[in-house]
């Protein structure tokens, strides 16, 4: 591949750490992940999301600083690294959580860390729609999204739609996986690699073929 370092994302529950991980092993790539998991704001902010937005915003935002700029102090080019997070998307979750107030303080924070941190070669932009999300998000169990907001992910899937649609900064491949399973039908994922493999500059968008079915 031309693509050294590429980047999948999309909202919660579409699959971005899933495609990371095949991606990686396709490509004997480096892998980065963000672990969410570690926030220890997160469970209480899908409790009370206006009382605990501000910390979880910049604890996300300073733990994915600090991740990027250990990957960028190693040889980022000696083989295909892939993340299963873009650093600037952080800012729609921002703009979604934050009051004025705590979103003046976020973006002088992000502003002065945002150019510091090195920007993939391709990102892919994994959508699906939201009652493919939702069950999703439900199947693979985590304790702190049992009591998942619909109207939130409702939200954030427009935010994150709103962004990429005016995202120029890389070279941009948007693909609609509501109707395929990329990670246990082959035919499926095989075709998804394919079209990333051979991805060129600028937006795409793939519309993925009818999956077949064992």
């Amino acid at each position: 591949m031309d693509y050294r370092y590429i980047v999948v994302e999309g909202p919660i529950g579409v699959g971005k750490t899933s495609l990371s991980n095949i991606l990686s092993e396709r490509l004997s790539a480096r892998r980065v992940l963000e672990v969410v998991e570690e926030n220890p704001f997160l469970s209480n902010f899908y409790t009370d999301r206006q009382k605990f937005g501000f910390q979880t915003q910049i604890f996300f935002l300073l733990s994915r600083f600090r991740q990027q700029q250990e990957l960028f102090q190693q040889d980022l080019f000696r083989s295909v690294t892939v993340s299963d997070y873009l650093f600037a998307k952080d800012r729609i979750f921002a703009h979604l959580n934050l009051d004025a107030h705590e979103l003046a303080l976020y973006e002088r924070v992000f502003e002065a860390l945002g150019p510091r941190v090195t920007k993939p070669d391709l990102v892919v932009y994994l959508q699906a729609r939201l009652d493919v999300l939702l069950q999703r998000i439900k199947k693979r169990g985590r304790e702190f999204e049992r009591k998942f907001d619909a109207a939130y992910l409702e939200g954030l899937v427009h935010a994150y739609n709103n962004f990429f649609s005016h995202y120029t900064e890389t070279p941009l491949l948007v693909v609609d996986t509501s109707d395929i399973d990329f990670v246990n039908n082959e035919f499926d994922r095989e075709d998804l690699l394919a079209v990333i493999e051979k991805a060129k500059t600028g937006s795409q968008h793939y519309q993925p073929k009818a999956s077949r079915r064992a």
